[in-house]
């Protein structure tokens, strides 16, 4: 079947390996279709056939693995819903380029047979390596669900080379499997042990058990349906339900209470042309926000700013989060910097826009990036690192590493994404902590909401479409991880390596 249906296998083993990331974590399934590709790459009669079966399997993952972008379509009534299928099938296309350019380059290596062999799999191990991370800034990035993310349970070589490095080791582990069903035992033991040996040297660099700080903190999901979001009839409805799971007067002193993204829709500054942009006065709407929260407490919580030009007309929007105090003073601010492309903002909207398609987000102004990852002081509270929602998936690119925060924040907003998006987001969000070894606090409208430790271990979390608060205490960051401190040129360092290694191996015979 292998040799008579090549392409189609391609396609099916990429859709079936999209199991291995949440919701359903077959991760087995996935392991065993990545050394389906390695083989099929390997067979491959020509380089036009490498290209074609890497970029169907890429086709078939990323189809499967981003359904929930179709559901996104149906909270936007600008646009048919079924166009939702369109933009999977259409980013998918365009994803699976990826996979196909590291079949291709991997094709073209010289080797002295048509099958896979310990060198093929180090070189494609680092090619794939190479191209995932290419995935994540060419044409701004897509990094959504890299394949280092099935190992999260046992990935604690994240910690040296990052989610990009995991996954090359997740494909050598495939490799090592395919090595064995050929009974090659020598080499699949040796891919085994490699993979081993840094996986328990990641294992070794954090102290277990973490241990906690202080400083209580309130993590609120109101379960506001995004259905409800832009309705201004259920917008005192849905500021109560932030209220009701908030207000503790009975909580520790010196709380940090963590509200979704774009909790509020009113614009808090002051400045604003009053007429246009105030239902209230700005101290009015700020002193609304805080009064749920208590004497010493902080608030932080999602909202948006905007620019004017020189007449008093706004002409940008940013995605902000918003530091209060309790007595309804801003204290620090952040905007989001890498935003979403459909949502926030729609490539090539002059060509796009004349189709009938718009952004998900509604609205007339254009959102605008800000400057990158931030740490704010909080004081005796201690640093909070920010990431908005989509940008916590870009391994190496949420902590400021001139000024190391003690967590991270990641207020967002899933409510769109149905049953798979979600955990998606969540376990992305889980291996930053385990790579920069820094808590990792979550706030959503209908979840998942959620307290992760330095680690990348769930402590606690919200079920999807369930209105709650979690009421704890800071978990505590370790030290600097190697990966916190270098980023991804260790994961561009291990791919280095590995085709070091695969020359290397040419010295010898088989």
């Amino acid at each position: 079947m292998i040799q008579r249906f090549p392409k189609w296998l391609a396609l099916l083993a990429g859709g079936l390996s999209a199991t291995g990331f949440a919701p359903l974590n077959l991760w087995p399934v996935t392991l065993a279709c990545m050394a389906l590709l390695i083989h099929l790459i390997a067979t491959a009669p020509s380089r036009k056939a490498a290209f074609s079966r890497g970029w169907l399997f890429g086709l078939g993952q990323f189809t499967i693995g981003l359904n929930w972008i179709a559901i996104a379509f149906t909270y936007q009534d600008a646009m048919p819903h079924w166009l939702g299928w369109v933009a999977v099938v259409g980013l998918s296309c365009y994803l699976a380029l990826f996979p196909a350019l590291a079949a291709l380059v991997a094709h073209l290596l010289p080797r002295k047979i048509a099958a896979a062999d310990a060198r093929f799999i180090l070189a494609f191990a680092a090619l794939w390596l190479i191209t995932e991370w290419m995935r994540a800034w060419v044409f701004t990035g897509f990094a959504w669900n890299p394949l280092g993310v099935i190992a999260l349970e046992f990935g604690w070589a994240a910690r040296l080379v990052g989610t990009y490095g995991l996954g090359a080791l997740v494909m050598l582990m495939a490799g090592a499997l395919l090595l064995a069903v050929q009974r090659q035992w020598k080499p699949a033991l040796g891919l085994f042990a490699g993979v081993a040996l840094l996986s328990l040297g990641g294992w070794t660099l954090a102290p277990s058990p973490a241990g906690f700080t202080r400083t209580p903190i309130t993590v609120v999901q109101p379960n506001n349906d995004q259905s409800d979001k832009y309705d201004p009839v259920m917008a005192a409805r849905n500021f109560a339900r932030l209220v009701d799971q908030t207000v503790d007067r009975k909580a520790p002193p010196g709380r940090i209470v963590f509200w979704p993204e774009a909790a509020t829709e009113d614009f808090v500054e002051d400045g604003y042309p009053r007429r246009y942009y105030y239902p209230e006065t700005p101290a009015g709407i700020r002193a609304r926000l805080t009064r749920p929260i208590n004497d010493g407490d902080l608030l932080v919580t999602g909202g948006v700013k905007l620019d004017f030009d020189r007449n008093g007309r706004a002409i940008a929007a940013a995605n902000s989060v918003f530091v209060f105090s309790s007595q309804a003073e801003i204290l620090g601010s952040y905007d989001k910097s890498h935003l979403v492309p459909g949502g926030e903002y729609l490539p090539y909207e002059e060509i796009l826009g004349q189709i009938g398609l718009s952004r998900l987000v509604p609205g007339t102004l254009g959102f605008t990036p800000g400057p990158g990852a931030q740490t704010l002081d909080l004081g005796r509270l201690g640093r909070m690192g920010l990431q908005i929602c989509y940008e916590i998936v870009f391994s190496g690119e949420v902590a400021d590493r001139n000024n190391r925060p003690d967590f991270i924040f990641n207020p967002s907003n899933d409510a769109w994404f149905g049953p798979w998006g979600p955990p998606q987001h969540l376990a992305q969000a889980r291996m930053r902590g385990l790579e920069e070894g820094l808590p990792v606090i979550r706030s959503t409208p209908t979840g998942i909401s959620a307290v992760v430790d330095a680690d990348g271990r769930l402590l606690d979390s919200i079920a999807h479409h369930k209105a709650g608060h979690i009421d704890t205490v800071l978990p505590r960051a370790h030290a600097a991880t190697p990966f916190a401190l270098w980023g991804n040129a260790l994961a561009l360092g291990l791919a280095g390596l590995l085709l070091l290694f695969a020359v290397a191996l040419r010295a010898f015979p088989r």
